[in-house]
Order: C-alpha cells, then structure tokens, then sequence
C-alpha cells in the first residue's frame, strides 16, 4: 500500500522525486536528506556546492591510498636541473609529453590511460587531519564522523553486488572514517591481509542448527528491539542479516586468491598491496563497486631516495598489474582507478637526507572511468615549492571523483544530530579531465 501510494504521488506530480526521498531518507538511512523546493539556512551554506552532474562514466572506484604522505618530486612531479629534485630523474612514458619517475617504469607504460594531477594542496599538514580530510573532505572534528567516499555512493546509489558488501577496505589503518555518521551498514568490509581471504566465514553448525539458533537469537532479542526502536539498533540487527547472506554467497570465492595463476599473482606482486591490487580487481569483477587498498611507508623523514625507492617498486607492481588486467578485461572504462595520499614532502631535502611533510603541493593519479588518457592536470614551479597553474582543493579532487560517478554534488544530508553536509563540501570537479 505505501509503495502503491508513493508511486501515485509521484506520478501525479504532487512532490517531486527529489522530495520524496527527502520525506522518507530519515527513516530509511537514518538521516535527513535536503529537497531542492525546501528552504533553509542550511542549504544556503551550501550555496557553493557545484550543481554539475554528469551520466556516470565510472560504475566503480578502486581507491589506492599511499598512506603517510606520498613524495610528489620522487614520483609524478619529478624535477631535473634544480637542487630539490635529488637524484630522482624522470623518464618518458606511454603518453607524449608525460614523464613521471624512474622508480615507476611499468606504470610509465600505462600513463595513456590516465590524468596526473600536480597541483593538488591541502589545509592539513599533520597526518591524521590529512588522511581524514582525503577521504572525507572535511576537517577532523571530535563533535562528529564524516562518512568516506564509499558510504556516499552506498546511500546514493546503491547497486553492485546483493550478497557482498559495496564498499571494501584492504589494509590496516584503523583511523579509516569508515560510514561516518551513516548507518553501520554503509561501513565497508575491512579485509586485513589479502592473502588469508575472509576468516570464519562458513558456518561450522548444519543449516538446520544454524536456522533454529538464529531464530532463538531473534526471538531473544524482540523485546529489546521493541523497547529501543533505535537506528542503531535495527543497524545491528541488518548487520547480522547482511552477513548472513555473505556467508551464503557464491561470490565468496572472490576472496580466493589462490584461484589466480601464479603468473598473474606474481605479475602484481606478493607484497599485501599487490595481493589487495588483485583482490580488488576480483571484488570489482563481482559488482562490488568501491574498494579501497592502502600502501603505508611514505613518511620519509629519514633517507627518502632508500625508502621511496623500495615503496615505488611495490606500488609500481601493482597498480601497473591492475590497469593491464582491467584494461584487458574490458573493466578499465568502467572502473576509475584512483592513486593519492594525504599530502606531499617538502621539495628541500633535510639533514637526514630525508623530506618533511608538505601539504602545500602534491599529486594524485587518476586511471580508466571515462578520464583522459596521457593527460597532466595542473602545474608547480620548478623547484616543486608553489602551485603556479590550476590549484586543486582536496574537495575539489574528491568531487571529481563523485562526478565520475554520477553522484549529486549538491545534495544536502542532514546527519543525525541535524547538521547538514554534502559530499564533497564544496568542491568543484575537474570536468577537463574527462575525455
């Protein structure tokens, strides 16, 4: 009757689509959610929010962070001639005119398929702050959680795999923002160590046992649930739903990396991040359509052209590995490859032959999902020091991304405790990357 009603409604152009959901967001996710037709002083905060949107050219995201801040003159902004640039040298890729470092030479061979971004800065020079704002485009605040790109896409669109989670992390950095003030059920599925798949997964119990036991739980937990009818609340109790039928799902096997030829896994490289490069390709294979794979080791205070060097070669395996096999598999237009970190090193390098953290100038990577191939965003002086051409926000990249997808920029969502955000603050998307 409700659904018969709404799409009535709908029909009849008493409220509009837009409204609608605006109406029943709180009590499906648990948040408001903003109509065009409604006024607020909330909304006029967002004023700035871009109003583009696009037909997605990506269905999915794999999001490689180089977690403890990425050197941009050792990597995709690399120097020659002047005393910051080291002994890094730049070499030629598969694009005209695109060079990026030495460290990187199998991914040079894939730089037709991608937009290097050399003028990204940021407001966050400490890690915590930057990785958080990277991924949530918003200042760390201990008042609330900002949910991370993943969870957005999760409430907006949906979709992807009915058995297995949307939104998947591969790594080990606890200070992930995970679903922000969303639903636990907008979280992503954290996968520690790619290689051991997803452990206790499988009952250990005959279906009939298991069946009887869920039904004692839920019949246990009926007078709470109607004691404290709580978002939180139902929240847990779709977890267990959800995981359930995870644990029936014949996509399981993607975690089953043993599966791959040796020669495929060894092509991405045994390391944890190639395994995750690769698990991430099998994830998205499967419509699992945001998942997230982490690289730490980039804070190089001390002896940066020994640690960066060792870094790259691990990153270069796997992220070269993974444009090859989606491009092969016909995933790579669909499917927006993202590489950065929360901020850059200084162009000077210290006493200990190392460089400090640097949030005023950095790169990032963007691959495949309908970005221009062979393509340089952006420019820094030639020492590495100033932005001199194009200077991007960490908004503005993130809205890039949500642009990529197809999400609406200037939607407003109230959190639970009734403040009211959007994806990407304000930031507005590169629209001349795209081809």
């Amino acid at each position: 009757m409700k659904h018969e009603l709404a799409t009535q409604l709908l029909r009849s152009g008493e409220i509009t689509r837009r409204d609608f959901a605006a109406k029943t967001a709180s009590s499906l996710l648990g948040v408001g959610l903003l109509g065009h037709s409604m006024t607020s002083k909330s909304f006029a905060a967002f004023e700035g929010s871009s109003k583009l949107k696009q037909a997605a050219t990506a269905k999915n995201v794999i999001f490689l962070y180089m977690s403890g801040g990425q050197s941009h003159m050792d990597t995709w902004d690399v120097k020659e001639g002047v005393e910051t640039a080291g002994p890094t040298k730049p070499i030629q890729t598969s694009a005209d005119g695109v060079r990026i470092s030495e460290y990187l030479p199998l991914t040079a061979k894939q730089m037709h398929h991608g937009t290097i971004v050399n003028s990204l800065s940021s407001t966050q020079g400490a890690h915590e702050q930057g990785n958080y704002m990277m991924h949530t485009s918003y200042e760390l605040r201990g008042t609330i959680r900002h949910p991370a790109m993943g969870a957005w896409l999760n409430v907006f669109q949906g979709g992807g795999n009915s058995t297995l989670p949307n939104f998947v992390y591969i790594g080990n950095d606890s200070r992930h923002p995970g679903a922000g003030f969303f639903p636990a059920a907008q979280a992503p599925l954290f996968v520690s160590n790619p290689e051991n798949g997803l452990k206790n997964i499988k009952s250990s119990v005959s279906e009939d046992k298991f069946k009887a036991r869920m039904a004692l739980a839920d019949e246990l937990d009926k007078d709470f649930r109607t004691t404290f009818p709580h978002r939180n609340v139902k929240a847990y109790a779709d977890m267990y739903d959800d995981a359930i039928a995870m644990m029936k799902s014949e996509d399981l096997k993607a975690f089953e990396l043993s599966d791959e030829p040796a020669d495929v896994r060894a092509a991405y490289g045994r390391e944890a991040f190639g395994q995750g490069c690769l698990l991430a390709r099998r994830l998205v294979e499967r419509g699992v359509r945001f998942v997230e794979v982490s690289l730490g080791g980039w804070d190089t205070h001390n002896a940066n052209f020994v640690s960066v060097p060792e870094r790259c070669e691990t990153l270069d395996k796997g992220l070269s590995a993974l444009l090859g096999d989606l491009h092969n598999r016909g995933l790579l237009k669909d499917t927006l490859v993202v590489v950065t970190t929360e901020f850059g090193r200084t162009p000077d390098i210290n006493q200990n032959v190392g460089r400090d953290h640097y949030p005023k100038a950095f790169s990032g990577v963007m691959f495949g999902g309908g970005v221009k191939g062979g393509f340089v965003y952006g420019k820094t002086d030639k020492e590495g020091r100033e932005v001199v051409e194009d200077k991007v926000k960490i908004q503005d990249f993130n809205a890039t991304i949500a642009y990529a997808l197809g999400l609406p920029l200037d939607q407003v969502i109230y959190s639970p405790s009734k403040r009211p955000f959007t994806i990407a603050d304000k930031g507005q998307p590169l629209t001349s990357v795209f081809a």
